[in-house]
């Protein structure tokens, strides 16, 4: 069954349907969501919180963009309130501290790799959301550029303008992070 049949079942209600969809999808969410949250714990929430708003807004799935497409519109949208809501109370982690440890081990990166991917990704949460959005679905889910467009729902040109932006200010932060870095490139 392709992706628009699952969605037509999953509004009449069968739960085969949105098992198939969840099983084609999961992972996918849950990388994007890892990307964003960072911590293993706040990626299951979102990917729940993701697919609860599948089942209950598919009959809202109009066609014009792909089920994929729709479900990595929802997977950002999610994703970046669920920070927006996250950060608004971190205040009361600077006046009452709980160890919370950074949880993070993106299952697309190289072993030899994490602790640059690390640094990489604390340097996103730096970028203004809609270029951290085209960088996670260009850079690290690997989606073609033209499908970023219509995930975000922007124009070819705009993702590649958001991209380069990224790019630069990424650059900017790894400088200031690792100066040391830049001098062992050269």
């Amino acid at each position: 069954m392709d992706g628009k049949q699952l969605i037509r079942e999953i509004v009449k209600g069968n739960e085969n349907a949105f098992e198939m969809l969840y099983n084609r999808f999961s992972t996918k969410v849950y990388n994007t969501a890892l990307s964003y949250a960072k911590n293993i714990g706040d990626a299951e929430e979102i990917t729940q919180d993701v697919f609860v708003k599948i089942y209950k807004g598919a009959g809202s799935f109009k066609g014009s963009a792909s089920v994929e497409a729709w479900v990595y519109r929802i997977t950002v949208n999610t994703s970046l309130n669920y920070l927006k809501k996250r950060n608004r109370f971190s205040f009361f982690k600077k006046a009452f501290p709980i160890s919370q440890s950074v949880d993070f081990n993106h299952p697309g990166v190289l072993l030899e790799r994490k602790e640059q991917a690390a640094m990489l990704f604390s340097v996103m949460d730096g970028l203004a959301d809609r270029q951290k959005t085209a960088f996670i679905l260009s850079y690290i889910e690997s989606l073609p550029r033209q499908e970023v467009a219509d995930i975000m729902e922007i124009s070819l040109k705009a993702v590649e303008s958001l991209l380069q932006r990224a790019k630069h200010n990424l650059r900017l932060k790894l400088e200031k992070t690792s100066p040391d870095q830049r001098k062992s490139q050269n």
